[in-house]
């Protein structure tokens, strides 16, 4: 074989293998959205989370208000609403009024005209009615516009709840509402071991939370501080809204996603 030969021969050889890789780095880290975006998603994906605000509306002749998590979880860490503007976890426990709001407290906090639409009444219809059509719509748009641009998606996807994985999301969230205030550098990770034997144990990553929560949420009226002395934590609890179940089967992705928190289940459900 000459030496133009052979050289072509590797080339050729080397071309082959860096197309397959390209084609095996391609597969592993491009993401395309598909045709109808919407079929990309459980048709209630878009209700996860919604949270209808009933407690003094429909006495006071006004149509509730359907609040969606989803919209605002994108801009917003949970600790803004749920400790700085003190509104309970638990829906319907919080007394709101339109004097609030206008006075800027709880959703008048931003809802001001100015960083988001105010309290006018153009804009009652935005807030007061539901169109679950519309929402759906709403959502598979802004999930799309966020992925649009990315080779990867700023918001993965999952199998349970808005069928987005928000742990993973790449989202550039306000903390606070005062740039002063900044989350905690709090990383620990937690071994909680289930009281059945067959059933694997569940990690708890304070780093997630403390991304997108206040140490207040949680302790201690949820938990205590010290690790162990929770009595009675247990499914059993969590599936009746208690502990984690608080955030997680309402907003949080739901307790049926089971290798979240126990990872070595994965493929076994």
């Amino acid at each position: 074989m000459s030496f133009k030969a052979g050289f072509l021969t590797v080339a050729l050889v080397a071309a082959v293998a860096l197309t397959g890789c390209m084609s095996m780095d391609a597969e592993e880290s491009e993401w395309h959205e598909p045709a109808d975006p919407s079929d990309s998603y459980s048709p209630t994906a878009h209700a996860y989370g919604n949270v209808l605000i009933n407690r003094m509306s429909s006495a006071s002749g006004v149509t509730p208000v359907l609040f969606s998590h989803w919209a605002h979880r994108v801009n917003y860490s949970c600790r803004v609403c749920h400790f700085e503007l003190k509104f309970e976890f638990k829906a319907n426990q919080t007394e709101i009024t339109e004097a609030d709001n206008m006075d800027g407290q709880f959703c008048g906090a931003c809802h001001n005209g100015t960083t988001a639409f105010g309290h006018t009444k153009d804009n009652c219809s935005k807030c007061h009615g539901y169109d679950d059509d519309e929402n759906r719509r709403e959502f598979v748009e802004m999930v799309t516009k966020a992925n649009s641009s990315m080779i990867q998606p700023i918001m993965p996807k999952s199998s349970h709840g808005n069928n987005i994985d928000w742990s993973r999301a790449l989202l550039s969230l306000k903390y606070s509402l005062d740039p002063g205030v900044t989350q905690m550098p709090y990383d620990s990770v937690l071994e909680l071991s289930a009281e059945a034997d067959r059933i694997p144990p569940a990690y708890f990553p304070h780093g997630e939370h403390v991304y997108i929560l206040d140490c207040a949420n949680c302790h201690p009226d949820i938990f205590n501080i010290k690790k162990k002395t929770t009595r009675h934590f247990s499914m059993r609890y969590i599936t009746q809204g208690l502990f984690c179940g608080v955030c997680h089967g309402k907003v949080a992705f739901p307790v049926d996603d089971c290798e979240r928190c126990h990872p070595a289940m994965k493929g076994k459900g």
